[in-house]
């Protein structure tokens, strides 16, 4: 990290955030993520790998909330009423796989077209080009799994840029590091929040063309109720509501990691209901995605990367 400098600039460093109203706390990941994309993406390759394996196993040692949420999400996943040795093995391994993740987005600017395409591994790609080169639209829908940044910028190399949204950061300088990035991969990234955004993607689905969310979480308190590995999770709507309106195809892409390799499985379309109300049909299409997210989750648990809370019984049994 940067030098603090001395006191009296620390001083005048608190009045001036007191001023812009921004927390140290946000200023510091700001900071983190700058040097990120800055230092990290020019350490040589095995020694930063070193470094953040390092780092996942002292975020697992240190155990604190994000991992024991995380600890009862695999107990849900692998069908367990408690955390034990098995659950907690799992646990660092997906801690493992979640630094990847962030090691190879700060450095993913470095890598070249070739490595990008040559070192991923996709079944089932013919369901997305064939709708694509037939000019309908494609709604890929995926999981925090594996390096979904990473199936972006592969997308795009194969050439199909397409759309997303991204979550509203604080401090704005991160949002706006993160919407560099992935604008310098290829992508159109919309903020997250705001009618404006769902639009833009119906009008991109229109003219053919895909669209990319991650969709295992909801973010907007208008999600959808599902079962998901035997409890009742909430997930977002906006993918069969896209799929509805538009006409696009709804395909589900599960991600995972083949040791130096990148994988994905490409699912098949979840098709709108010929029956039913509006409302109907989205419930059941997203539940069929639910579906589909469990099957891949089950395969690879160690590559799910979910430290948050996803199932309601979590978000109201006090302990948020």
């Amino acid at each position: 990290m940067s030098d603090p400098g001395p006191p009296e600039r620390r001083g005048g460093g608190r009045a001036r955030r007191a001023a812009a109203r921004v927390p140290l706390r946000d200023e510091v990941m700001d900071a983190a993520y700058a040097a990120g994309w800055t230092i990290v993406r020019k350490m040589p390759e095995p020694a930063a790998r070193l470094a953040f394996a390092a780092l996942a196993d002292r975020t697992w040692h240190r155990y604190g909330a994000g991992v024991r949420q995380l600890e009862k999400n695999l107990c849900r996943v692998l069908g367990k009423h408690e955390v034990d040795d098995e659950v907690r093995i799992l646990s660092k391994k997906v801690l493992r796989s979640y630094f990847r993740y962030w090691l190879e987005v700060f450095r993913l600017p470095e890598y070249s077209r070739e490595r990008i395409l040559g070192r991923m591994r996709v079944t089932g790609e013919k369901k997305i080009f064939s709708n694509l080169e037939a000019g309908r639209g494609v709604i890929l829908a995926l999981p925090h799994m594996g390096n979904y940044e990473h199936a972006g910028a592969w997308l795009v190399h194969r050439g199909y840029p397409f759309t997303t949204v991204a979550e509203r950061l604080r401090p704005e300088s991160l949002f706006d590091r993160f919407v560099a990035f992935r604008e310098g991969l290829g992508m159109e990234v919309l903020p997250h929040k705001g009618a404006s955004a769902y639009g833009r993607m119906a009008q991109r689905l229109r003219a053919g063309r895909p669209v990319c969310l991650v969709v295992d979480r909801d973010l907007t308190d208008s999600g959808v109720d599902v079962q998901f590995f035997g409890a009742t999770a909430r997930m977002p709507a906006v993918t069969a509501a896209l799929a509805i309106q538009t006409g696009a195809a709804l395909i589900p892409v599960t991600l995972w990691y083949e040791g130096e390799y990148w994988a994905a499985r490409v699912h098949d379309e979840i098709p709108v209901p010929a029956e039913g109300g509006r409302q109907e049909k989205i419930r059941a299409m997203t539940q069929e995605l639910a579906r589909v997210f469990e099957e891949g989750i089950a395969a690879h648990p160690e590559d799910w990367h979910m430290l948050q809370k996803v199932w309601v019984e979590d978000m109201t049994d006090g302990d948020r």
